[in-house]
């Protein structure tokens, strides 16, 4: 198994949820986060011609545990989805999953996924 951790902006939230889900993928966490990366956060101009940086910027972080054979299939929906083609769209993780446990029924591996 492994779990997916997908940063991306929040405005391509619900574009990358629908995308999941009607690909089968139903099961994930949010998590609203602040961030800085290769962007290096955003100028803003104040009034009188004053400015000042956001170093750190909203994202959002989704999370999803699945079948290791599903990887690339995510991956492929998670960027597809959440690219703008502009610096700031987002990084996406791998992480290998040991093992998982349905609370309910105690089912275990796959099957509590």
């Amino acid at each position: 198994m492994l779990k997916i951790e997908a940063i991306i902006r929040p405005e391509k939230l619900d574009d990358v949820k629908e995308a999941l889900a009607g690909a089968g993928f139903t099961g994930l966490n949010i998590v609203h986060v602040t961030g800085r990366g290769t962007q290096k956060g955003i100028v803003h101009m104040g009034r009188g011609g004053e400015t000042y940086t956001v170093d750190m910027l909203p994202k959002v972080k989704i999370e999803v545990v699945i079948k290791d054979g599903d990887s690339e299939k995510v991956v492929k929906l998670i960027r597809d989805n959440a690219s703008t083609g502009n610096i700031g769209d987002g990084k996406i993780f791998l992480i290998p999953v040991a093992d998982a446990i349905r609370v309910r029924t105690g089912e275990r591996g796959d099957a509590a996924v």
